[in-house]
């Protein structure tokens, strides 16, 4: 099975998926004039403007929800893995994805804005792929193909890759504990302890809906992150010295790689995709929760969030493995043969355990500890984050038919993600990961795609940016959106909200969304 999954793995993410994500970014940087640098100041100050509302979150619980699927096991377990597998080099293809995702991301958290529903059951802001392939597309069944992979993927391939990286940490730091026999195998009581802590606490967040999600992550997600990003650069300030070489080392084998040029770009474009998720097609749900005045200032402050993931957390646990030479690179070499060897042979890559060696190399326990404690709390929003958008495409499916299909799916749905929780903290880190690639793979290819056929059919991303520049530079007191203005079709959510604003226009006939 194993072998199989690999073989799936290695045909999805080709270098025809590879490229696909850096040219779509590079494109859509053009595309905008590079809105990720002109429009830096605006993120920030969006961030923090707007206002949570009765049927939707405000922009920065957006952020965080968002930063909760983006920042996770990717970061710290992920990281390691491009550099274990791709060299140094490897971190700086995960910058250039970063930096050129960016506006990847901006496209598609303003198209899911922009052709974001009502939930009619909760009342609820709901949108992302599936919405805006069926809307701006007119193609429902493209949707409904996104929406059965992104449940497939969000509820059974990824929740195994948190979960295991949780354990794996726990078990780093309090060892593996008294095994227990379960039905007739050995299992290590301490892997058992942090799968239950993980699913109650998951079950009593997720059956508190979106507001708990956002909730939850608006809290645990900055504090986590700064704290993480602090302790690492404490370590480059101790080791001041050691950082230009780092970042000379990052450079040049990023185009001569100690583990081949292939590996380099490849691994640090999967994991590089598989962090910053720009692209993706996953944080455009938490985007259309927001509530703003304006498709693109959604798509601006998501744009930011790819930055934090990847040029600052990414870059802070790269930093820290760097310096301190806890690292080893195996390439395409057999197990147990390494190109380069600094920490102990048989060493898990796909893990935190780089990472933790160099905490503990400079905080000693603690540091040991900190990781630990900071992998359970980013994998545990990004499980948080990926149910949400599970729950969005099985709120898509069953929008058409009844609300009791609507109750049926979702309970479904929480339990099939609390069982891969439990599965995948018990199987190896290398199989977990494989599984995870290919549902990441997936749902890729299946938005990359769409949102390049998008733009070229009727460019709606763009044309709200263009429509918000306008604005921004008349030194409007409030933003407002009509899609009719400017030739977008289907997005009635806004189309209702333009009239009812529009004190001439206010006994025009509100449209209804047709299923």
């Amino acid at each position: 099975m194993e072998g199989l999954v690999n073989t799936i793995n290695g045909v999805i993410w080709s270098s025809a998926l590879i490229y696909l994500c850096l040219g779509a970014g590079l494109f859509f940087s053009i595309v905008t004039r590079f809105a990720q640098v002109r429009l830096f100041g605006e993120m920030i100050r969006l961030i923090f403007k707007g206002k949570a509302s009765r049927d939707g979150i405000s922009s920065f619980q957006a952020l965080t929800l968002s930063l909760a699927g983006r920042v996770g096991m990717g970061n710290i377990a992920g990281v390691a893995a491009a550099i274990g597998f791709g060299g140094p080099g490897a971190v700086f293809w995960m910058w250039v994805v970063g930096f050129l995702g960016a506006t990847t991301a901006y496209i598609e958290a303003t198209l899911a804005q922009i052709y974001k529903e009502k939930d009619a059951t909760t009342g609820e802001y709901r949108g992302g792929p599936a919405y805006y392939f069926e809307k701006a597309l007119g193609q429902r069944w493209y949707g409904i193909v996104f929406a059965i992979t992104a449940i497939i993927a969000l509820s059974i391939f990824l929740p195994g890759i948190q979960t295991n990286g949780v354990v794996n940490a726990v078990t780093q730091v309090m060892g593996e504990g008294t095994n227990l026999n379960i039905l007739g195998a050995n299992v290590s009581g301490m892997r058992l302890g942090a799968i239950a802590l993980i699913l109650v606490v998951f079950g009593i967040i997720i059956f508190g809906g979106i507001k708990r999600i956002a909730t939850f992550t608006e809290i645990v997600v900055p504090f986590m992150a700064i704290g993480y990003i602090v302790l690492a650069l404490i370590i480059m300030l101790i080791n001041f010295e050691m950082v230009p070489q780092v970042f000379g080392l990052i450079v040049s084998d990023a185009f001569t790689a100690q583990a081949g040029l292939g590996a380099a770009i490849g691994w640090g474009v999967k994991r590089g995709v598989y962090s910053s998720e720009a692209g993706q097609g996953t944080t455009p749900h938490a985007a259309a929760a927001a509530e703003v005045d304006h498709p693109a200032q959604q798509g601006l402050v998501q744009s930011f969030s790819v930055y934090i993931d990847t040029l600052l957390v990414c870059s802070a646990t790269a930093f820290m493995i760097l310096t301190m030479g806890t690292y080893n690179i195996q390439g395409t070499l057999p197990e147990g043969q390494y190109l380069v060897q600094n920490v102990i042979a048989g060493t898990e890559i796909n893990s935190p355990a780089f990472t933790q060696m160099a905490m503990e190399s400079v905080y000693g326990a603690f540091g040991n500890i900190f990781i630990a404690v900071a992998v359970f709390f980013f994998a545990f929003t990004t499980i948080l984050a990926n149910y949400y958008i599970a729950e969005v495409n099985v709120a898509y499916l069953t929008r058409s038919i009844s609300p009791k299909a609507n109750k049926i799916g979702l309970f479904l749905v929480k339990i099939l993600t609390m069982a891969m929780i439990a599965y995948g903290g018990l199987n190896s880190a290398g199989y977990i990961w494989a599984v995870g690639d290919i549902g990441v793979g997936l749902i890729a290819w299946l938005n990359i795609v769409g949102i390049l056929i998008i733009f070229f059919m009727a460019r709606p991303a763009l044309k709200a940016l263009k429509d918000y520049e306008m604005q921004r530079k008349a030194g409007v007191t409030r933003y407002t959106f009509d899609p009719t203005k400017l030739g977008i079709k289907n997005a009635l959510y806004w189309e209702n909200r333009h009239l009812t604003e529009q004190p001439s226009l206010k006994e025009a006939p509100i449209r209804k969304e047709s299923k």
